[in-house]
């Protein structure tokens, strides 16, 4: 598909800023690390697309997990990244009332339960900032200071 006047297909875009070759080199990096850090801003409950996009690439099977098969096709995951810390940092538009009454903690539970428990990665730090545009400065400095102070103690 070509856009009006653009001669780049959007799909080879798309290939060119994450290609196999980026997928293998992060997962090089990973393999080598103790700790995954992500920081991101959470948009409506979910992460970007680039973050969600290089989550489903880099923490993909059979690298970051394979299944033990039960019965037929079904079976459950088997972690391959056992031994591995995970960090996220994340950004709300929200406050922290709405995101954890209303919906659950949805952001963190699919994060911790559906990427990275499934990867074998059970010591996960997750830190969330609340209703970031609307805090006063001295809140947006705190915020940053807790960033800083979790990042010095990896």
């Amino acid at each position: 598909m070509t856009s009006i006047g653009n001669k780049h297909s959007n799909v080879a875009v798309f290939l060119d800023l994450f290609n196999a070759l980026d997928t293998i080199d992060h997962q090089k990096r990973i393999e080598k690390s103790d700790t995954i850090v992500l920081i991101a801003p959470i948009w409506n409950f979910r992460m970007p697309a680039i973050m969600e996009g290089w989550l489903d690439k880099v923490l993909s099977p059979p690298w970051a997990f394979t299944f033990k098969k039960l019965v037929g096709n079904y079976g459950y995951p088997r972690g391959n990244l056992k031994g591995k810390k995970a960090i996220i940092f994340c950004t709300y538009g929200s406050p922290r009332f709405a995101v954890a009454t209303f919906f659950y903690n949805m952001p963190t539970r699919r994060l911790r339960r559906g990427i990275f428990r499934i990867c074998g990665i059970t010591d996960i730090l997750y830190r969330r900032y609340f209703a970031v545009p609307f805090v006063t400065e001295e809140k947006r400095k705190e915020f940053l200071e807790d960033v800083k102070k979790t990042a010095s103690n990896l």
